[in-house]
């Protein structure tokens, strides 16, 4: 009886210890399936904080696991930060000069792609009281002008229209001395600018046709399509990126159909 005992304990260890093991594949599972979990940070301008929202939710259905972080600003703050080493996967620029920097300097996976277009219109505060009908009247004595800082892509879209204003019929030929002397603030990015007049701290701001879109707060006043200064945007993968090939993926995608029909809906032009 002590022998069969005995025999009866050796079986049940090592029926424990078959359980055991059979149990580790289903355990190392669990970890695997976290591993496949992709982070992005997304660095965009600020013009296109509405349409990141729309899309991160859109893709992160599109792809299970992957997760996006989307980090907005001026294009050219977030281009110095990527330069000074910040971790960002995709850089999502309001023009094609700040990701070109980061290509020349080495600082890009690959070229940039352009992804849309955007048309520059005057925004105003809703009972526009500067009273403000033209973009001539932008010139006028005493007219508060909210602008962005220098190095922001909107500022040098905005100063060609103003230059390409004062070639039009009926506009003084001072008007762009006249222009710059009226402004009375410079922000730090579009986003911003808006905000001032939204709050009537200004009476007018050039900005993208699509933050005027998304604003309930300003009137706009339209600019001669002859004289517009159409934006183009374009991406690039951050080089270094601990994640290239799912920040490839974004971006292709962000930049195809799908991405599209999203910045279409925003107001955004294809890219040309």
């Amino acid at each position: 009886m002590t022998s069969r005992l005995a025999a009866l304990v050796v079986l049940v260890a090592l029926v424990a210890a078959a359980c055991s093991g059979s149990s580790s594949p289903s355990m190392s599972g669990a970890p695997a399936s976290a591993a496949a979990r992709v982070e992005l940070t997304i660095y965009a301008a600020a013009s296109l904080q509405g349409v990141l929202g729309q899309a991160k939710a859109a893709y992160e259905a599109a792809v299970p696991g992957t997760i996006l972080t989307i980090s907005t600003d001026s294009s050219a703050a977030l281009e110095t930060k990527i330069e000074q080493g910040a971790p960002a996967d995709v850089f999502l620029s309001a023009d094609s000069a700040n990701p070109k920097k980061l290509v020349d300097k080495g600082l890009a996976d690959g070229n940039a792609v352009v992804f849309a277009g955007n048309n520059l219109v005057v925004i105003v505060p809703t009972s526009n009281p500067a009273g403000i009908a033209t973009p001539a009247d932008l010139a006028k004595p005493g007219i508060k002008v909210i602008a962005a800082g220098d190095s922001v892509p909107i500022t040098t879209y905005a100063t060609k229209l103003i230059a390409n204003l004062a070639r039009e019929p009926g506009y003084p030929a001072d008007f762009v001395a006249a222009y710059t002397a009226n402004i009375v603030s410079r922000e730090d990015n579009v986003k911003a600018a808006v905000a001032k007049i939204e709050l009537g701290e200004g009476d007018a701001a050039i900005v993208y046709v699509t933050d005027a879109k998304a604003s309930t707060k300003v009137t706009t006043v339209g600019v001669p399509e002859s004289a517009n200064a159409p934006a183009t945007y374009a991406g690039v993968v951050v080089k270094g990126s601990p994640n290239a090939a799912a920040a490839r993926g974004f971006l292709a995608w962000f930049a195809g159909p799908d991405g599209q029909a999203i910045l279409r809906t925003f107001g955004f032009l294809p890219p040309s």
